[in-house]
C-alpha cells in the first residue's frame, strides 16, 4: 500500500505528534510522525474533524430565503403560502424547473464550501446524492418522516416503528408558535415515537419539561436558528440541553436558512453563549453521535479521514467560508487555499476559483461540472481571474 502521510504542527496537535492518513482513513491519531508518511506542516493553524451539518434539503438551496409575511405561527402556514405560488410566483417557477441534478449538485457545493463533509439530508435520497464525485458524503437516514404535518399520524408511526433502534429517526416536530406546534411533542410521545434514536429537527415549540423530557429519553434536537428566527422570530433554547451531548446543528435550506452551516454556527455561539470548542462538538463528535455516525466526528483510529483547517485565533462566532485553509475528505484535498492544495500534491486535480473575494482553490472535476451545469452560487467566481494571494484577516476582524 502507498505510504500515507502526517498532519503534524496544528495548534491543537501534541508537539511533535500529529494525526496519520493512510487509505482515505486515519490509520493512527496523535503519534510520532510514522517512518515513511510525508509530513504536511499546519504551521499553526487549527485542525478540526469535518463538519456534520445534521438537517439540510439539498434540493432547495438554489432558491431565495422567501416568505410572504412577516411572521408564521406555524410552518404549514410558510408551506401553504410557497405552495400556493409555486407556479404563479416567476422567482419560486423558475427554480422550480431547474433539473434536479443541479439542483443536488448545487447543494453539495454550498456545503464543501462551509467546511460540511457530511450532510443529512432530509428528503428522498436520490441516485446523484450516491455518485461517488458528489461533493460531500450523505448521511441518509434508514428512518425518517417529514412532519405529523406533512405525513399524518398513521405514517409517522409505522415509520418510527420501522427504525432500528441501531439507526436514527428523523422528524420535522415543534416547527412554530402556536398550539398546534406546542402539542405535536405529546402526539409524537403517544405514538410511541419518543425513543433513544429520535431526532427532532427544530423543536421550537418544545418547553423546558419537555425537553428534559426528552434528554432523559435520550432523543435529540437538530437546531436550526437561522431558519427559526427567519419564520418565527424566535428559536429553540439550546440552553436547556446544553449539557447533553444531544444537540446537533443544521442548516435547513436556503429556502428558509442561511447561506451555510457557518452561518449557523455563527448565531448559535452568540444566540447561547457558546465557547468554541462547545459549537464545535455540535457539528463533529455530538452530531456523529446522533445520527449514529461512529467513523467521523473525531481523530480516533479507523475514522474517515475527513478534516477541516481553520486559522488559529479566529471564534466560531465569526468565521466564515472563505478563512477555511483546507477542507479534507477521504484525505483528499477538496478546498482550500493554494499552500495547502500544494501540501496535499493536489495541483493537477484543482482549479482556481474566488469566494467572497478571495483566491481558492476547489476540486476541478466540481469546477467543471458547475460551469457546465451554469450553477450560479453567489460570492463565487467559477472562472476566476488572477486574486490577490491568500491573506489571513486577523482574529476578530469581519472584513
Amino acid at each position: 500500500m502507498t505510504p500515507g502521510y502526517s498532519l503534524i504542527d496544528a495548534v491543537n496537535l501534541p508537539p511533535g505528534e500529529g494525526i496519520h492518513v493512510e487509505g482515505g482513513r486515519i490509520s493512527a491519531p496523535n503519534d510520532p510522525a510514522l517512518p515513511g508518511f510525508r509530513r504536511i506542516k499546519l504551521n499553526g493553524d487549527r485542525l478540526l474533524p469535518g463538519f456534520i451539518n445534521a438537517h439540510d434539503h439539498l434540493h432547495l438551496n438554489h432558491y431565495p430565503r422567501t416568505r410572504y409575511r412577516r411572521h408564521h405561527e406555524n410552518v404549514s402556514e410558510w408551506i401553504g403560502d410557497i405552495d400556493s405560488r409555486r407556479h404563479s410566483d416567476p422567482v419560486l417557477r423558475a427554480c422550480g424547473e431547474i433539473p434536479r441534478a443541479k439542483q443536488l449538485l448545487h447543494g453539495g457545493l454550498k456545503n464543501l464550501l462551509s467546511g460540511a463533509t457530511t450532510v443529512a439530508h432530509h428528503d428522498p435520497h436520490y441516485d446523484a446524492l450516491r455518485a461517488a464525485d458528489f461533493p460531500v458524503r450523505i448521511a441518509q437516514p434508514q428512518g425518517w418522516s417529514h412532519s405529523l404535518f406533512i405525513d399524518g399520524a398513521d405514517k409517522v408511526r409505522a415509520s418510527c416503528e420501522a427504525t432500528p433502534p441501531t439507526q436514527p429517526w428523523i422528524i420535522h416536530a415543534g416547527e412554530g408558535v402556536d398550539a398546534t406546534a406546542s402539542g405535536e411533542f405529546a402526539a409524537l410521545e403517544s405514538l410511541g415515537c419518543l425513543r433513544a434514536n429520535a431526532v427532532f429537527v427544530h423543536g421550537v415549540a418544545f418547553d423546558r419539561e419537555q425537553l428534559q423530557r426528552l434528554a432523559l429519553t435520550g432523543a435529540a434536537i437538530v437546531w436550526c436558528p437561522a431558519s427559526n428566527d427567519f419564520l418565527f422570530s424566535t428559536t429553540f433554547d439550546a440552553r436547556a440541553l446544553l449539557a447533553t451531548r444531544l444537540v446537533a446543528l443544521g442548516s435547513d435550506s436556503r429556502l428558509s436558512g442561511s447561506r451555510d452551516l457557518l452561518e449557523e454556527m455563527n448565531l448559535a455561539c452568540r444566540l447561547a453563549s457558546m465557547d468554541d470548542s462547545r459549537c464545535i462538538r455540535m457539528v463533529t463528535g455530538d452530531a456523529a453521535g446522533i445520527l449514529r455516525l461512529p467513523d467521523r466526528g473525531s481523530f480516533g483510529a479507523g475514522n474517515l479521514a475527513d478534516f477541516c483547517v481553520l486559522p488559529a485565533g479566529i471564534s466560531m462566532a465569526q468565521v466564515t467560508r472563505a478563512d477555511l485553509r483546507a477542507v479534507v475528505i477521504g484525505g483528499r484535498f477538496r478546498y482550500g487555499d493554494e499552500d495547502y492544495r500544494n501540501a496535499f500534491q493536489a495541483a493537477e486535480g484543482t482549479r482556481e476559483i474566488s469566494v467572497d473575494g478571495r483566491r481558492k482553490w476547489l476540486d476541478r472535476a466540481l469546477v467543471e461540472r458547475a460551469i457546465e451545469l451554469g450553477i450560479e452560487e453567489p460570492g463565487v467566481e467559477w472562472q476566476a481571474a488572477r486574486n490577490a494571494p491568500y491573506a489571513p484577516r486577523a482574529a476578530g476582524s469581519r472584513s
